[in-house]
């Protein structure tokens, strides 16, 4: 078995443990900031609020104390082994798809030339640095001024967006800001919220009172947590998308999806803290998503341009200049150009599915990864009702991407 196809199968074992992965930490995530903002605090008693539910056939009676009980409970439930392992999952999959893959999905050289080493180097010193910034931000007088912070930290992201645009292709640029995000989460919770609690923990347990600041802090980067994660699933989602990451203005969409989870999650804030249903938020979210969806598209309203085409790889120019290239070639433009191009004529298609086109001999070369996968590997390209490809057909596409890189991208 060649190291494509068990690179191919790494990447979706990343994924869906990083599917897995996120749905606990957010799913635990938004339960708690529900119970904690919904808790019933016109009751006498130690406790700060309790909560009566229902779930599953059982009844759950659920108090909460700003520092603890009268006694310290011998076994605690730490939640942060969900965040942990959804930011280790995902450093997996950018590894392996990003990393790995540089020159078909991190590079793109009508953007910045880098070779592949660069490429890398930068993607991950971005995400260290990004917390750095973060953490010394939240650390500093502003601290003080969650608000302003908020606005400042907003500022920075826009800038980080468009930086991202200026060094790797539209598709990695916002999933760069995403990881970043989701970066900041969890350290978050790795380097402040859990070691906070524990300091709280063990002064309990010696008999000091503890200092209220950790408590303070904590909840500080909580709430930016809290306010972070509906534009990280965005982001994370936005490959698959070529609207979103392949305008030109990626960057300015990113950073309005920034606006759109402060107005999601305030609603439901205030909803679950009893202070009113905030109808006016979800009017407007519809609009930040309008001027989304307009910036996606304002580049075809123009009249048509050439569309500049990348600069082939190393690789990719041994893959155009292999000897059967020309018979591959043309089973690409007759099987699979009436998608995968940049005038699509295969109705109820806006644009060519992920962003990939196919329609001359650089774009064919450039994507010779996917079509091997696709088309040679396996049976998922050309669809059911179109697929004209015979076994023999398959074959050649095969020993064509074989025979340039031995199985081994």
């Amino acid at each position: 078995m060649d190291t494509t196809i068990l690179l191919h199968w790494a990447e979706f074992a990343a994924r869906w443990l990083h599917v897995i992965t996120a749905m606990a930490w957010i799913g635990s995530s938004f339960y708690f900031i529900a119970l904690d903002l919904g808790l019933n605090r016109d009751i006498p008693g130690p406790a700060d609020g309790e909560e009566w539910q229902i779930h599953g056939g059982g009844f759950y009676h659920i108090q909460k104390y700003m520092v603890a009980p009268a006694e310290m409970p011998e076994h605690l439930t730490w939640f942060k082994w969900e965040s942990y392992f959804t930011w280790l999952s995902g450093v997996a999959l950018l590894i392996l798809l990003y990393w790995v893959g540089a020159e078909l999905y991190l590079i793109d050289w009508r953007v910045m030339d880098l070779a592949p080493w660069q490429a890398m180097v930068i993607s991950g010193l971005s995400l260290a640095l990004g917390w750095v910034v973060y953490d010394l931000l939240c650390k500093s007088k502003l601290g003080d001024s969650p608000t302003t912070l908020m606005i400042v930290l907003f500022g920075i992201l826009v800038v980080i967006s468009w930086g991202y645009t200026q060094v790797f292709s539209g598709r990695a640029a916002l999933l760069h800001l995403g990881a970043l995000t989701a970066t900041i989460m969890t350290a978050n919770v790795a380097h402040i919220i859990i070691p906070n609690q524990r300091i709280v923990v063990a002064d309990l347990k010696a008999g000091r009172t503890p200092d209220a600041k950790y408590g303070k802090i904590a909840k500080l980067r909580s709430t930016h947590n809290n306010y972070l994660t509906l534009p990280v699933i965005f982001l994370m989602l936005s490959n698959h998308y070529p609207l979103a990451f392949a305008s030109e203005w990626n960057w300015l969409i990113a950073a309005l999806v920034f606006l759109m989870g402060v107005t999601i999650r305030h609603f439901f804030n205030s909803m679950h803290a009893r202070k009113g249903m905030l109808w006016w938020t979800w009017g407007a979210t519809a609009l930040i998503f309008g001027i989304i969806v307009w910036l996606s598209v304002l580049p075809l309203m123009r009249d048509d341009a050439p569309v500049e085409e990348a600069a082939l790889s190393p690789l990719q120019e041994r893959f155009a200049a292999h000897g059967q290239f020309t018979e591959v070639a043309d089973l690409v433009y007759s099987n699979c150009a009436m998608c995968h191009a940049a005038e699509v004529y295969m109705p109820g298609l806006a644009g060519a599915p992920g962003g990939v086109m196919l329609d001359s001999d650089t774009r064919i070369a450039a994507q010779a990864q996917a079509i091997y996968l696709q088309a040679g590997a396996s049976h998922a390209m050309p669809p059911g009702a179109y697929a004209f490809l015979t076994e023999e057909d398959r074959a050649l596409i095969r020993t064509w991407y074989r025979e340039v890189t031995g199985g081994a991208l």
